[in-house]
């Protein structure tokens, strides 16, 4: 709840309270006050937790928050390491006096103390003490006002008044089942040793068992029944009983299972004859399927049927028009067409075209057709007859207007004017006649004033004291047990008198003993009946309320079923629409941006290719000169090391030499010569024979299987190598050959026959030619030292040079292998 106070106007420019000159009212009142749930005495709240929540607002609307620094982070900017912390300013506008709790708890406890009085009447309840309002003092101005000088009648207006109140309905969008909620339930106080019955139906709420009916009535007489059965049991503290305490509990329980098979066996009848039903109406909807189908084949077939007839009929006149005009033309003259004719003719083509040629002259007829449900359907004729005025159904005949009473000129005849005259002398004689006298009327504004009778003074009543209370209860206590006893007293003292009597009488209701018990044979027989009959109106009820319940489900799961389809099937047309757009979209889109793609693509590798051309020419360019500065430093630098070294082993090796042809004799001579020839110079030939003697016995094997299997293959992929050799050649570009790949020489040998094998030969014999050649100079080089001969610098170097010249050979025939 919030309230307003009222606030000064605006004043204009003239000093007056009107608009402002922007032409528009600043608001007179102001939203309440942070604290105004303690100061307003009209400000309610409903509860504690509203009076929390109210000052936690007014704390937060009054208070501040005050940035306070950090030391250590003073001057720090960043976020994890802030450099001030906010905390929260308090103000306390209200004054000390000022109870701050809320108002409302002072009137729960009264309300707590009345409804405890209810079932304690000895419990006192303060009296509520209000404030003196001061009527004669300075709230009078509260309760005066001044009378008005004038008492204005009331004006009553002849047009019938609306009445006071009216029904208007509404249309909601829940059930009634979904507003439904469960009735309210007071609180309310068990007093001090007692179990209230009310209490053990806790467990029956709306809907469920409330409100009662047949089975919750005898579901309640049977737990009355069992609260009396344990009340009539031994206790347990009396061991003497316990065999009879037990033996009484059997029974029950025998009863208690006797009484549950009995319940289960209804529910199984009951599910029994609601399966029936089912079943039943499962057969009854499964025949009216069938009974669908084969409508609906019927109709399918009537429809065929029609079409077909249509289509006969169709084709019938189109052999008739065919007919008729060969009839026409029997000789099978071609005439030409007279166009004059044609056109003075109106009802020749031109004018009037027929529809089966192709031309439609009213193509748009369909737009002036009127289909009206209120002119097509019978339903909308009766309709449109109910809402028509009976003007239109039903004419009126009117009587003849009356003659002219005017000239052709505009002036009234004379026998009108007399008519006219004779009229008015009549009404005013009738006016005369029945006047009546006004009776006088009073006085408009005298009234009588009468005085008010004087109010009697209001009654105070003092409040007695605890000790006049606690007196007067003991004393009305004495009573009622004084008056107790004394009626106790004359009820004996009657007895005592009249034993005789009652002696009489059960002697006399002794002997109807067989009329009692034929009567109460015949009451047991009539509420046997009349249990039965209650039992067999209970047994339907439940089944048409557990049948009406299942069908309700059913319907109520096959509506929301259908109607969630429904929207399930609008929910995924209308996303698959909104899908084929957005793919539509995205596929012009991406046509869109592949084409920038690939022009872009196209104009980066021409730019890349220019840039690398570029980088290229420049690269080689100082590669090469690069490489010839070094390789000229690296010969010149390798010569002159190479001459040094070869001088100087040229001078330890003729010493050497020299010491060892001092010592060496001529046999020693021939012995290491022949040792070389036959370790080395002949093993190796050997080995080198055979191997070859071995691949000539398999090439003409596996050339004819070559031959074979890859005759055409061969052919085309030695021209595609041919091709791209040249233009690789032609471009500039170093061929790289594959390890393990056969020389070209040898791929194109192999392809030729004889000749391959031959050049395959002169490449694998040129390395072992080369060692051969090493060998023999070696030894040649041993027979001269034998023979005395001096080796100069020359052909030491030249042998170098050729020891050299092998391995090289070889690099290079390994590296284009």
């Amino acid at each position: 709840m919030s309230s307003y106070a009222v606030i000064g106007t605006v004043q204009g420019p003239a000093g007056g309270g009107g608009p402002s000159p922007g032409g528009r009212y600043r608001s007179h009142m102001a939203p309440s006050r942070a604290f105004d749930f303690l100061y307003d005495p009209l400000y309610v709240l409903s509860s504690e937790k509203d009076h929390a929540k109210a000052n936690v607002q007014a704390h937060l609307m009054s208070d501040k928050m005050k940035k306070m620094p950090i030391f250590k982070t003073m001057f720090s900017s960043l976020i994890h390491y802030p450099w001030y912390n906010l905390r929260l300013e308090e103000r306390n506008p209200v004054p000390p006096f000022i109870d701050r709790r809320w108002r409302g708890r002072a009137q729960q406890r009264l309300e707590v103390l009345q409804q405890l009085a209810r079932s304690q009447p000895s419990l006192q309840i303060p009296q509520i003490v209000y404030e003196d309002p001061e009527i004669n003092g300075r709230n009078r101005y509260k309760y005066f006002e001044r009378t008005e000088p004038y008492v204005y009648p009331s004006i009553t207006s002849d047009r019938s008044r609306s009445p006071t109140s009216r029904t208007l309905g509404t249309q909601t969008d829940y059930r009634d089942g979904e507003a439904q909620t469960d009735p309210y339930s007071p609180e309310y106080v068990v007093p001090l040793g007692s179990i209230p019955e009310l209490l053990t139906l806790a467990t029956l709420t709306w809907g469920r068992g409330l409100p009662a009916g047949q089975a919750e009535v005898e579901m309640i007489e049977r737990a009355r029944e069992k609260r009396a059965w344990e009340a009539t049991l031994p206790p347990l503290s009396d061991l003497s009983q316990t065999e009879k305490r037990r033996k009484m509990m059997d029974d029950m329980e025998r009863k208690e299972w006797a009484f549950r098979e009995q319940e289960i066996e209804k529910l199984q009848d009951v599910r029994l004859e609601v399966l029936k039903k089912l079943l039943r109406r499962r057969e009854e909807d499964q025949n009216e399927v069938d009974v669908n189908r084969l409508d609906t084949h019927w109709f399918n077939r009537q429809q065929d049927k029609e079409e077909r007839v249509r289509k006969i009929k169709h084709e019938h006149i189109i052999a008739m028009r065919k007919l008729i005009a060969k009839g026409k033309n029997v000789e099978g003259k071609l005439e030409r067409r007279d166009i004059i004719r044609d056109y003075n003719d109106y009802a020749s083509q031109p004018y009037g075209p027929l529809s089966r040629i192709g031309y439609f002259p009213d193509n748009y007829s369909e737009r002036y057709v009127v289909k009206n449900h209120f002119l097509n359907t019978y339903e909308g004729l009766l309709e449109l007859e109910a809402s028509l005025p009976d003007s239109v159904t039903q004419p009126r005949t009117k009587a003849p207007k009356p003659k002219t009473t005017t000239t052709k000129e505009g002036f009234i005849k004379r026998t009108a004017r007399l008519d006219m005259e004779l009229a008015q002398v009549h009404q005013a004689l009738l006016e005369k006649k029945n006047k009546v006298k006004e009776p006088k009327k009073p006085l408009r504004f005298l009234q009588k004033i009468t005085k008010p009778v004087p109010r009697p003074l209001t009654p105070t009543l003092l409040r007695p004291s605890t000790k006049e209370e606690e007196l007067e209860l003991a004393v009305i206590f004495l009573q009622k047990l004084i008056r107790g006893r004394a009626i106790q007293n004359m009820m004996f003292e009657g007895k005592e008198k009249r034993l005789e009597l009652i002696r009489e009488l059960r002697t006399t209701h002794a002997l109807q003993e067989d009329g009692k018990l034929h009567k109460k044979a015949e009451k047991q027989v009539a509420l046997a009946l009349q249990r039965q009959r209650d039992l067999h109106e209970h047994k339907l009820s439940l089944v048409e309320n557990h049948l009406a319940r299942i069908e309700g489900r059913a319907l109520v799961n096959m509506f929301d079923f259908l109607s969630k389809e429904l929207v399930r099937l609008q929910e995924e047309r209308r996303i698959h629409a909104f899908a084929m757009l957005a793919e539509r979209q995205r596929r012009i889109r991406e046509a869109e941006e592949s084409g920038r793609r690939q022009v872009e693509e196209r104009r980066r590798r021409e730019e890349d290719e220019i840039f690398k051309q570029v980088v290229k020419m420049h690269q080689s360019t100082v590669d090469s000169y690069l490489e010839d500065v070094i390789l000229n430093s690296m010969e010149s630098t390798a010569e002159e090391q190479a001459r040094e070294e070869i001088q100087k082993v040229a001078v330890e090796i003729n010493d050497i030499a020299y010491e060892m042809e001092s010592r060496r004799t001529r046999l020693q001579s021939e012995e290491i010569v022949a040792e070389l020839v036959y370790g080395f110079l002949i093993p190796e030939l050997q080995k080198i024979s055979v191997k070859e003697k071995v691949r000539q016995s398999q090439r003409k094997h596996i050339s004819a299987a070559h031959q074979i299997i890859h005759r055409s293959t061969d052919i085309a992929v030695a021209q595609n190598s041919s091709v791209v050799g040249q233009q690789a050649l032609g471009n500039g570009e170093s061929v790289t050959k594959i390890p393990g790949s056969p020389p070209p020489v040898a791929a194109s040998s192999a392809l030729s026959g004889t000749t391959a094998e031959q050049s395959a030969a002169e490449v694998i014999e040129s390395p072992y030619a080369v060692l051969a050649s090493q060998a023999l100079y070696d030894a040649l080089y041993d027979e001269t030292q034998q023979g005395g001969l001096v080796v100069s610098h020359s052909a030491t170097s030249e042998r170098q040079s050729l020891a050299d010249v092998a391995p090289a050979k070889r690099e290079d025939e390994s590296g284009g292998e």
